[in-house]
């Protein structure tokens, strides 16, 4: 990947396809199978960071862009990692229940997901001490159909547990990490070590930086910023972590195309930070757009390297080129006739650095943000999603 460029440098839309696919995974398509989704991610500036997602070994690839608000020191130029996730799991569940309505000739006639998540920081990040913690995302689905109440709340159940993207919450996980110093694996102790080979190191895979694939069906708005912003007066958030903070996420996700396109706008609770819109592709033979299932890889591995980013750059660590390869299997079990079942496995996460910074201060800036990560946190606890449903229209504004 090439090594000085910005996202306002790049000229580039903040999401565009890589590679073109041969077919979408199982796990999209709602078909029975276990897909591993590829992110491969760097920091390309400040907490600006770039991740590459390769859909499972026959699907597209797509590339999209993270930032920090003013808050963090950030530019704002693009989604925050919180709400990429937030806009994955919205979108995998819409996925699940239009699938899960075909499967039972139930005819939706409105379909929109309202979910918040909640996250918090206690202890001292600085002094490593601090952990991140997650809470049971909060999910309103508002259905509009001909079919009783009684069937549109099953449907939307089972569509919940048919998410892999909600099982990355739902089901506890014991996540893996390699490391790699200035080129050379070496032995992690202080984490669960990953037992898979070593990953091809980004800076090696992409001698530059991904482009738009050429002749590509696909808008230029995958990812936007909508102009309007959380209201309130600007905090800077502190250095050092005082007490509990508590981080507010929301999104709204609408179809575009009831075959499957959505678009969720994600809203982080720090006053003054932007609103970004975020699209997703969930119909099993096209894909304009990631997944949701892509969206809440890039969430998972954005925040990770932020909060990498955060911790160098308070210990004033001489380590540079940031770099994570991170694999995330995801599952989908039974049949359109009976009930489907999501699931999620481990994530291996393989993290390259380089400097003049010793091995073993490395791996402690490796597990310090692994325990801090608000996104390990929900990956390694039990969070059942709570989700009720609206029927009818929704209430005039």
């Amino acid at each position: 990947m090439a090594r000085n460029e910005t996202i306002e440098s790049s000229g580039f839309p903040l999401a565009f396809k890589v590679r073109q696919g041969r077919a979408r995974p199982a796990v999209i398509a709602a078909e029975s199978g276990r897909d591993v989704f590829l992110a491969e991610a760097r920091q390309i500036g400040g907490h600006q960071k770039e991740c590459v997602v390769h859909e499972g070994a026959t699907g597209s690839a797509f590339r999209a862009v993270s930032d920090e608000g003013a808050q963090l020191k950030g530019t704002d130029l693009a989604p925050f990692p919180l709400g990429f996730y937030n806009a994955g799991l919205s979108a995998d569940l819409v996925n699940r229940v239009l699938a899960t309505a075909r499967a039972r000739a139930i005819t939706l006639d409105r379909l929109e997901v309202e979910l918040h998540n909640r996250y918090s920081m206690t202890g001292s990040f600085f002094q490593g001490t601090g952990a991140g913690a997650a809470e049971p995302a909060r999910i309103k689905v508002g259905v509009s159909s001909s079919a009783t109440r009684a069937q549109i709340d099953a449907l939307v159940q089972d569509a919940g547990l048919a998410s892999p993207a909600l099982a990355t919450m739902r089901v506890p996980l014991v996540n893996t990490f390699a490391l790699y110093v200035n080129g050379r694996r070496r032995r992690v102790t202080s984490l669960p070590p990953s037992q898979s080979p070593d990953a091809a190191d980004p800076f090696v895979t992409y001698r530059n930086a991904p482009v738009p694939l050429e002749g590509a069906n696909a808008p230029r708005d995958l990812v936007y910023k909508t102009g309007q912003t959380t209201q309130g007066e600007f905090v800077l958030q502190a250095a050092e972590t005082k007490g509990r903070v508590v981080i507010d996420v929301s999104g709204h996700c609408r179809l575009l195309d009831p075959a499957g396109v959505t678009e969720t706008v994600v809203r982080l609770g720090f006053p003054r930070t932007s609103h970004f819109a975020i699209r997703s592709d969930e119909r099993g033979t096209h894909d304009i757009a990631p997944s949701g299932l892509s969206l809440t890889t890039s969430g998972i591995v954005f925040c990770y390297i932020t909060q990498l980013l955060r911790y160098i750059e308070h210990q004033k660590l001489n380590i540079r080129g940031v770099r994570v390869v991170q694999a995330s299997p995801y599952t989908l079990a039974g049949t359109p006739a009976g009930q489907w079942r999501g699931g999620a496995e481990p994530v291996d996460t393989h993290l390259f650095l380089n400097g003049e910074a010793d091995e073993d201060t490395c791996e402690t800036l490796m597990t310090v943000a692994a325990r801090t990560c608000y996104l390990h946190a929900a990956l390694g606890a039990t969070l059942p999603p709570e989700i009720v449903v609206e029927h009818g229209e929704p209430a005039a504004a």
